[in-house]
């Protein structure tokens, strides 16, 4: 109302508040302020979603691509009808490049960054403003603090928030004159970049391992997103802090007295934990934009990892988050559906019933301009003639890199589409493009539920069987001529169990490949996929150039696998049939 309007209303009848947040809280709205929207979010239908890949998003042990560690998220969006695409440099590159701009993203409903670990330039955060004013949403995915992939000293927080710790005044701080002069730091600069435009900031906060972060907001005051969303998964993590509460928003919170992480180089753990701590995933409304935050990679990843580490070479390991724990598809696709769903209002304060948060009261070491940088980066030495800005030092395999890729083992885990848990079965365990006759040892299989509860005991070599539910005895595979070798273990599973397990196949410490499966009370089925081997032995006398020149005695021997139904029939042909 106006000024005289004011005035005409009697003293004993007005209300005071010491702001507009507290009056919208209280249930009082204003003019412009719209009803609340339906818990019901559309799906994917028409909608583009468009990932990062150009700020180090596989540094380190990270694959978040959409057909590597990011697979089941992206294929998740596809089911909901989302058209995803992911936004790469052309190989070669030096990071000098401008990778993201405006024209990049306008066509893109929503653009997801994965745990960036290269810090964006000055321009390419005005052209992820510029999008997001224009009506695109941004996914912010990040991770606990000193999580340094690539040990170049910007954690995918620091990169988000657009100031590296303790180094305000100069963001190659500690760098060599190399790194410093590097393209990739050129064009970076210093600012509270993420809270000034979004009014939210990943806190450098460590926290340790939860697996059900069940403080999670009413669907009617998250815009549905958490809808049949129970419980998130945390496994090494950050918070956020709320800096403005017209723009941004907690979703799902760590309990009190939450664990800190046990490399963190500070006290971890800021307020105690609770909703103090400030949220672990989080969104925000910017003019005609949105945004979605969560502090850690881990509820988004999966176990299909493509590329090697770029700092070695050597195989990476992911793990099933995405679809193994809590309920984290459902989160994640619903806060993407929240994202690209165009909505008028442009702050929370307009939208009436729903109920701001306070601002996270953060440390005073937190300032930005004045943070501190606990502990000398990076956390460990890069290995030698690695270099984070020179993708040319990157291993083969590795993505930027240009040299030829070594060849991959490819795995395969043969069994039925359910697994009895009342009758002995077999698994089937295949390995293909392995050098000829070459023997891989340190094979192992185990099968567990969710929380690590191992469910299955495979058959020792000897035909004795274990005395627990546990990884199998170790054992080796040797190619044949064509690089293939198969193994095949009988396994008893827990006849308590039943539902969703995984299968993994370890070779070392390393895991070579998990798979998602089904436990019921299910007969046993002969799963034969394989044909039965036919070998032709010639008996005769060879002459000159080992032509016969008599007649000659041929004889067929056939075998099935055990997985087989047995030899039906050999036929055979001379000639080409004649």
């Amino acid at each position: 109302m106006d000024k005289e309007e004011w005035a005409s209303v009697p003293v004993e009848k007005r209300i005071f508040f010491n702001t507009e947040a507290d009056a919208i809280a209280n249930g009082y709205t204003k003019e412009g302020q719209t009803q609340t929207p339906s818990t019901d979010l559309p799906d994917g239908t028409g909608k583009k979603v468009l990932f990062d890949n150009t700020h180090g998003q596989t540094a380190g042990a990270a694959d978040w691509v959409i057909d590597g560690g990011f697979s089941d998220f992206a294929d998740a969006l596809r089911a909901d009808h989302f058209t995803v695409d992911q936004l790469e440099r052309t190989i070669p590159f030096t990071y000098g490049e401008q990778a993201v701009t405006f024209d990049k993203l306008k066509d893109y409903d929503v653009f997801i960054i994965g745990e960036a670990n290269i810090p964006y330039k000055k321009s390419e955060q005005e052209a992820m403003l510029q999008y997001v004013q224009n009506g695109g949403s941004i996914f912010f995915i990040a991770d606990h603090y000193n999580a340094d992939r690539n040990k170049n000293r910007w954690d995918a927080s620091e990169v988000m928030n657009g100031y590296r710790r303790g180094a305000w005044d100069n963001p190659a701080k500690g760098m060599t004159a190399e790194e410093a002069a590097s393209p990739a730091m050129q064009g970076v600069q210093s600012s509270n970049w993420l809270a000034d435009n979004f009014g939210i900031r990943f806190r450098y906060n460590a926290l340790g391992d939860v697996d059900n972060l069940t403080d999670v907001v009413t669907s009617d005051q998250s815009f549905g997103i958490t809808k049949d969303v129970a419980s998130v998964a945390m496994h090494a993590g950050s918070t956020l802090a709320i800096v403005d509460s017209t723009k941004a928003k907690g979703l799902v919170y760590v309990p009190t007295n939450v664990e800190g992480w046990g490399f963190a180089v500070d006290q971890a753990v800021y307020n105690g934990g609770g909703r103090a701590e400030g949220p672990f995933a989080a969104i925000s409304k910017v003019g005609a934009g949105k945004a979605a935050f969560i502090g850690d990679s881990s509820p988004v990843e999966d176990s299909t990892p493509k590329y090697l580490r770029e700092e070695n070479g050597s195989k990476k390991t992911t793990y099933d988050g995405f679809k193994g724990e809590a309920n984290d598809a459902t989160f994640l696709v619903q806060t993407v559906e929240w994202l690209a769903n165009h909505e008028t209002y442009t702050s929370f304060s307009q939208v009436q019933g729903l109920q701001l948060d306070q601002p996270t009261q953060t440390l005073a070491m937190e300032n930005p301009a004045t943070s501190t940088e606990p502990q000398t980066e990076p956390w460990a030495a890069p290995a030698a003639g690695y270099k984070w800005y020179d993708p040319t030092t990157y291993a083969a395999g590795s993505y930027g890199s240009s040299k030829e890729a070594p060849k991959q083992i490819e795995y395969k885990l043969v069994h039925q589409s359910t697994l009895p848990n009342q009758s002995e079965f077999k698994i089937r365990v295949e390995l293909n493009n392995l050098d000829p006759n070459a023997t891989v040892s340190g094979l192992k299989i185990g099968m567990y539920v969710s929380g690590g509860q191992q469910v299955a005991m495979f058959q020792n070599e000897d035909g004795t069987w274990p005395s627990s539910y546990n990884y199998s005895q170790q054992f080796s595979v040797t190619a044949d001529i064509f690089g293939h070798a198969s193994k095949e273990l009988t396994v008893k599973i827990n006849p308590t169990i039943s539902g969703d397990a995984s299968l993994r196949l370890k070779l070392g410490s390393d895991n070579a490949i998990t798979e998602s499966v089904k436990i019921g009370a299910v007969p046993v089925e002969i799963y034969d996929d394989t044909a039965p081997t036919t070998t032709v032995v010639v008996d005769g006398v060879s002459g000159e150039n080992h032509y016969n020149q008599k007649d000659v005695n041929l004889s067929f021997q056939a075998t099935d696998s055990p997985f087989g139904v047995g030899v039906d029939r050999t036929e055979y042909r001379i000639n080409n049939g004649e």
